[in-house]
């Protein structure tokens, strides 16, 4: 049995990516959200993916189902009814993987190995590499959560540069240095 795997660059940041192998025999629907997962986001919104090439024009489009809304130059695969081994055409296959089409979230997927020997410690698909810090979905938190507040409050000066009191009066026994440092100073 085959096993791919693909990188999942996010289109606006390629240093930022998630390695995820499957079984040839798994589906899209596997694949769309195998990538969710590995990005942490939801799996409530539209999505498709697209065949592409090289120069990532999209091609047959493989979708999560048919949408109204949308115009389809070609009757469209369904996620869950297409094998991935199905659409690999060669080495290096791409993909274009769209999510919620009212934020249109993309991401570039590349085949990136093929290999035949499956792993009993894996349970497929699986996110095997991240690397970069992946966007966020809702934009409800920072970057790292909380993490990220307690290193920004940390090194964040206060405006007054006398000290780390707005009162001149507990700073008067700075020393040399932070007193030259001062001198400039208006406030």
């Amino acid at each position: 049995m085959a096993i791919l795997k693909f990188r999942a660059y996010y289109e606006e940041d390629e240093a930022v990516y998630r390695d995820v192998v499957i079984k040839h025999t798994q589906t899209f629907f596997d694949l769309f959200n195998a990538i969710l997962k590995s990005y942490e986001f939801d799996n409530k919104h539209q999505a498709t993916f697209f065949r592409s090439n090289d120069n990532r024009q999209r091609g047959r489009e493989i979708t999560l189902e048919k949408y109204n809304e949308r115009e389809y130059k070609a009757e469209p695969l369904m996620m869950a009814e297409t094998t991935i081994g199905s659409e690999i055409r060669d080495t290096n296959q791409k993909f274009i993987f769209v999510y919620d089409f009212a934020k249109n979230w993309t991401f570039l997927i590349e085949l990136i190995n093929v290999s035949k020997e499956e792993s009993i410690k894996i349970t497929y698909p699986a996110t095997t590499r991240v690397e970069g810090i992946g966007p966020q979905q809702y934009s409800t938190r920072s970057l790292l959560g909380k993490k990220f507040v307690d290193i920004e409050e940390k090194y964040d000066l206060p405006e007054k540069k006398e000290g780390f009191s707005e009162e001149g009066d507990e700073n008067e026994n700075l020393n040399d240095e932070e007193s030259n440092d001062d001198s400039g100073s208006d406030e």
